[in-house]
């Protein structure tokens, strides 16, 4: 996705495809001259795999365009039960966080970080396990984008923010 596409930009065409389910799992690679940090930013939080900015190389193109089909393979929801805690509940299967009766939308990114942590409660992670379980080995981000994903996270939680715990020094765990 280009984000300066003619009538509906590269941002809002991710939104919608990330919205659907039946779209949900395809993977997105933004190519764009925008090259800000918070365009990048944006684009990633919004569910893109990838954010590659132009000029770029042809075969590096093409081999972020393959690492993004492996990894959108290599990531899928367990179909398992939902995950509860208390009466925060995660369903992998549907893609769902539902706290307290109401639903929480999430962007791609939060959902598999907050699945991912969920899957293990009391588990410490550091910054670079969680992105390498999200968007896979040698993605390219730095250490504060974990970071900004779990304050996205803990603000959209609300009273359940307290689940997601910071370690000083090491990462963050699901409260058991």
């Amino acid at each position: 996705l280009d984000l300066m596409l003619p009538g509906l930009d590269g941002l809002e065409v991710c939104r919608r495809l990330q919205s659907e389910p039946a779209t949900r799992s395809i993977p997105i690679v933004m190519v764009t001259a925008r090259g800000e940090e918070s365009d990048v930013v944006t684009g990633l939080e919004l569910g893109a795999h990838d954010y590659i900015c132009k000029p770029f190389r042809p075969r590096e193109l093409v081999a972020r365009v393959q690492a993004a089909v492996r990894h959108s393979r290599a990531y899928r929801p367990d179909q398992q039960e939902c995950i509860v805690a208390g009466d925060l509940r995660i369903h992998p299967g549907r893609h769902e966080v539902v706290a307290a009766g109401r639903s929480i939308r999430l962007t791609a990114s939060e959902f598999k970080i907050l699945h991912f942590l969920a899957r293990r409660p009391g588990w410490v992670f550091t910054r670079q396990q969680i992105v390498d379980a999200v968007r896979g080995p040698d993605y390219p981000v730095t250490d504060r984008a974990v970071d900004v994903q779990i304050l996205g996270l803990r603000r959209k939680l609300g009273e359940h923010a307290h689940l997601i715990e910071t370690v000083r020094g090491v990462g963050y765990r699901f409260r058991e």
